[in-house]
């Protein structure tokens, strides 16, 4: 038996995956949101005074953010024991500069541009060699427009990039078009309430992956910082069809915030009780009703066949049918997790179908690239396009195959899961996890017990 307890740098590499051998039923409390924690980061590090963030995210994203924010002026203790963070923030100006270095990061390099432009000295913000490929210039382009300055240090529209301190970074009206990636807009609002004209975001298209958006607003409203929209004003924040987005200049303070548990990370378990006929896996601290966008896959588990359980307003629980059966379903809120879902689909009854992912050919790698070629290793007949997938499971075989994880935390995770009802899986690389779950093959573990 594989010891998946070893750290992350002592495991084989590739790592096979033992086929279970009985159902499970375990209980896991997967770790803090990193699209919260790396919010929660950034609010406390503007705001007046110290923050207490109650169980963020340990992992190479928020660790690496953290870091950045605190190169420009932001102070960090641990608590005895490392599971929270006190926060001491600048008040809405950072007094220094430097260079950062966000790795793989996506959404913390975004937020750390928007950032910049506070700081009071030149700042540098770069990442990986992957990094450096994806898109910036849709935010750098959106910054500009609101006063800041921003010159690319090498390629034009990629990382690295060099903000000029500059008091003109003014706020107000910007008008935005169709985008690449919602982070680019919850940077903005992050920043928006020390802007000195506040800002007002008009949008001219759908927004893309509108749920991080309402998940920002979400997690502004813990700081008492708010956003009005229209034409619609919502309880639950900001609409895929809103028009605008209203964040007033105004003053925040530090404040005590829990960082719930991460929905993207608590599919992987889901999805190994979901193919695996009469196990069941018990998650703690994460709501059904979320509002992290991958909580919205909750509702796709009936429809495979599996059953569903709200234990209560925190807990949940799903428990694996004789059948997991394939679904067509639009993916477009729930990009992240849609990575477990095709991954499983490997084992369904029928052809799976999902759309609205265009998001993910500029995530980490091309996701729809590589799910179709790892997806075609074990026999799978699969298409893509620009933003769907369709994958067939009826020509499968149980051949030996090592996964090619392209250092992608998620496609590393997510054949894994596969790998619990598929003999003769073999992960690359499986220390990528590192980059939002950490622990993940400790928990791994637990399904063997």
């Amino acid at each position: 038996m594989i010891d998946y307890t070893l750290p992350l740098d002592q495991l084989p590499d590739p790592l096979p995956i033992e086929p279970l051998t009985k159902p499970f039923d375990v209980t896991i409390t997967p770790p803090g949101s990193k699209s919260i924690t790396c919010r929660a980061y950034v609010l406390a590090a503007l705001a007046e005074g110290e923050s207490k963030i109650i169980r963020p995210l340990r992992a190479d994203d928020t660790d690496k953010l953290l870091d950045a924010l605190c190169t420009l002026g932001a102070e960090a203790r641990w608590a005895p024991g490392g599971e929270d963070v006190y926060i001491k923030g600048v008040a809405g100006r950072f007094p220094r500069g430097g260079k950062v270095n966000l790795g793989d990061g996506g959404t913390p390099a975004r937020f750390m541009i928007a950032v910049a432009c506070l700081a009071a000295e030149p700042v540098v913000v770069d990442g990986s060699k992957r990094m450096r490929e994806r898109p910036i210039a849709e935010g750098v382009d959106m910054l500009r427009q609101l006063g800041a300055t921003i010159e690319y240090v090498e390629e034009e529209g990629r990382l690295p990039v060099r903000v000029v301190p500059s008091n003109s970074i003014h706020g107000g009206k910007i008008e935005i078009g169709a985008t690449k990636s919602s982070q680019f807009i919850s940077a903005l609002m992050l920043i928006a309430p020390v802007l000195r004209d506040g800002l007002v975001i008009r949008f001219l298209d759908e927004l893309t992956s509108w749920p991080y958006v309402v998940l920002t607003d979400v997690v502004m409203s813990e700081w008492a910082l708010f956003c009005s929209s229209g034409p619609f004003d919502e309880a639950q924040g900001i609409h895929s069809t809103t028009e605008t987005v209203t964040i007033e200049s105004q003053k925040s303070v530090g404040e005590e915030f829990q960082i719930e548990p991460d929905a993207s990370s608590a599919m992987y378990w889901y999805y190994a009780a979901a193919i695996s006929p009469l196990s069941s896996i018990y998650v703690k601290g994460l709501s059904i009703y979320s509002s992290q966008p991958d909580a919205g896959l909750f509702g796709m588990f009936d429809h495979c066949g599996t059953k569903v359980e709200r234990v209560n307003d925190t807990d949940s629980r799903v428990t694996g049918q004789e059948r997991f059966i394939a679904q067509y379903f639009d993916g477009s809120a729930t990009p992240d997790g849609t990575l477990a879902y095709a991954a499983s689909a490997a084992r369904s009854i029928g052809i799976s179908q999902i759309t609205g992912l265009h998001t993910l050919r500029v995530k980490e790698t091309d996701r729809l690239a590589a799910l179709e070629s790892e997806l075609t290793k074990i026999g799978c007949t699969v298409s893509t396009t620009d933003d769907s997938i369709t994958i067939d499971p009826s020509t499968r075989h149980d051949d030996p195959v090592v996964i090619e994880t392209y250092n992608d935390h998620r496609m590393a995770m997510a054949f894994a899961v596969l790998g619990l009802a598929r003999p003769g899986i073999s992960i690359a690389n499986p220390k990528c996890v590192a980059k939002s779950y950490p622990g993940f093959w400790a928990d791994f573990a637990k399904l063997y017990q």
